[in-house]
């Protein structure tokens, strides 16, 4: 698992390879290349996981089902090599790789060639491009095994990943689980894992993205040692296994989703709706190399995963649906017919998302908790796109779009703060644009603890500019007080009043002027009761 990083003075031909790796794959398939397929890995274990008796004795074997496209060969025999190297034997019924249609020629009859010996390998191919949900549901088409394991083409199993994944579907057939998901380094391919103090457990936003939090206090207490499976509310989607029949029972994956996105999130709450349990098991680890973009083209001209996640809200968000429909500006576009879906959902006699949210996912903020929802107002708005990468920058002031919620406008301007919320996006400035009321980067909400927010990014002023910076629940700099009567809002710590630029381009904080045209603010559908 030890880091390949290339000599500084390596030859014009040697760079032209690399670089045509990194083309193809957006990752460092030169270096991948260089590496053995049976290289050994760290044993990431806590001794916890290594007890005597820890698993039951006779575990039931699992289809493991790889779908790829275009993936390089030697990533690809490295991920397959690791299962069969680190796994017992007769734990694997067999390994179906599902092509789904690549046109690289070693994908061809070279693969085939190549695990002819191999009796447990099967490969299917597609006729015709799929998408990452059509071809996993191929794959289990052909499975025979009692469990299916799903693992991603550029992953390499660590040793012992197995057995506890295999433990928990055996003592319980509606428990779905997951391994912790290691980085494999997309250009050196070191191996870096954590251990069990380190894991983290699957959440998403409002923007129906999946994201990763730190695991609870309250599921903490569960829990004797850090090492034991932990509640999931959701699953990452790449790397699990579940329990054929339960698969199937939950109607596996919607036929109405496209290639892929959103399909995730719905596996992850019908699961905890409709009976089941999601897990990850910090005794099972497998690496995996994640890309900073996606090397593969796609025809389709629709925005697939808006299509997939408004499917989604329809069949199983309930009332909770409005705040994604405000995130996209209600806009919600032809998502196909949901009727087998929500027939589906009444037929298995599923929990309300409600309950989900209360039982399974109690940290997650509510936008209809907030004191106002919806706000625009005046021509200028706060803007900001709410990634983690765009956390910690100024926000930004841009033109109202009143296209869809939530916009914080400045009266006198009409421009709207708008920032962005990538995870680079956070400790910048807060921006203004003009509001387009289309949510997006516009969308806000005021708390009731006075939290000025877009999901997990609080607006946050520590005398400099107005940031944006993963909220922390403890007032100080995120705490601002609006005032419904002056329209100002006034910072809580410093007591400073935000405002806008005579040109209109900066955020500001000043000594508050009620009179200052600069400092009036609006948001919409203030409800004051809801402080209290």
């Amino acid at each position: 698992g030890k880091a390949v990083v290339l000599p500084s003075n390596i030859s014009a031909d040697v760079k032209k390879l690399v670089d045509e790796g990194w083309q193809k794959n957006a990752f460092n398939q030169y270096v991948s290349d260089l590496i053995s397929l049976h290289r050994s890995l760290p044993d990431p274990r806590d001794s916890w996981c290594k007890v005597e008796g820890r698993y039951l004795d006779n575990l039931p074997s699992t289809s493991v089902i790889i779908c790829f496209h275009n993936e390089a060969w030697s990533v690809l025999l490295r991920t397959v090599h690791s299962v069969l190297d680190r796994s017992p034997p007769h734990l694997i019924k067999e390994i179906i790789l599902v092509d789904d249609y690549s046109d690289m020629p070693h994908l061809k009859r070279q693969l085939d060639e190549y695990w002819a010996m191999y009796p447990k390998i099967k490969v299917i191919r597609a006729e015709k491009r799929e998408g990452l949900i059509r071809a996993r549901l191929l794959g289990a088409k052909y499975a025979t095994g009692s469990i299916l394991t799903y693992l991603d083409s550029h992953c390499e199993c660590a040793p012992g990943w197995l057995e506890p994944l295999l433990d928990r579907i055996a003592r319980n057939s509606t428990t779905v689980v997951c391994p912790v998901i290691d980085v494999i380094d997309d250009s050196t391919l070191e191996y870096h894992w954590r251990d069990s103090g380190g894991v983290n457990v699957g959440g998403f936003d409002w923007n129906l993205q999946f994201n990763w939090h730190v695991v609870p206090e309250r599921e903490k207490r569960r829990h004797k040692d850090p090492a034991e499976p932990v509640h999931s509310p959701t699953m990452a989607g790449g790397l699990f296994s579940i329990d054929r029949q339960f698969f199937l029972r939950l109607g596996t994956y919607d036929s109405g989703f496209d290639i892929w996105g959103g399909e995730n999130l719905e596996l992850s709450f019908k699961t905890w709706m409709c009976g089941g349990t999601l897990e990850i098991v910090p005794c099972s680890h497998v690496g995996h190399i994640f890309r900073k973009r996606s090397p593969y083209k796609w025809k389709s001209g629709v925005n697939v995963l808006k299509r997939n996640s408004v499917r989604l809200a329809q069949v199983w968000m309930d009332e909770y649906s409005k705040y994604y429909y405000q995130r996209v500006g209600n806009d919600l576009g032809d998502y196909g017919d949901v009727m087998t879906r929500k027939e589906l959902r009444k037929k298995l006699g599923c929990k309300s998302f409600k309950w989900y949210l209360d039982n399974v996912f109690p940290e997650l903020f509510i936008p209809g908790d907030a004191v106002r929802n919806l706000g625009y107002g005046g021509k200028t708005c706060l803007d900001s796109p709410a990634r983690k990468s765009n956390l910690h920058k100024p926000v930004g002031l841009y033109p109202c779009h009143r296209m869809g919620g939530n916009q914080v406008g400045n009266i006198w301007s009409g421009q709207c703060l708008d920032s962005a919320c990538k995870p680079d996006d956070l400790h910048k400035p807060v921006g203004l644009w003009p509001c387009h009321k289309q949510g997006g980067n516009q969308y806000w909400m005021l708390s009731k603890e006075g939290e000025i927010r877009r999901d997990e990014a609080c607006l946050d002023y520590a005398g400099q500019d107005v940031i944006l910076y993963p909220c922390h629940g403890s007032k100080g700099n995120q705490l601002w007080h609006y005032n419904p009567d002056t329209n100002t809002i006034q910072h809580g710590s410093s007591k400073k009043c935000l405002a806008i630029s005579s040109n209109k381009q900066k955020l500001l904080m000043e000594d508050c002027n009620h009179s200052s045209p600069q400092q009036r603010w609006r948001f919409d559908n203030y409800n004051a009761s809801k402080l209290s």
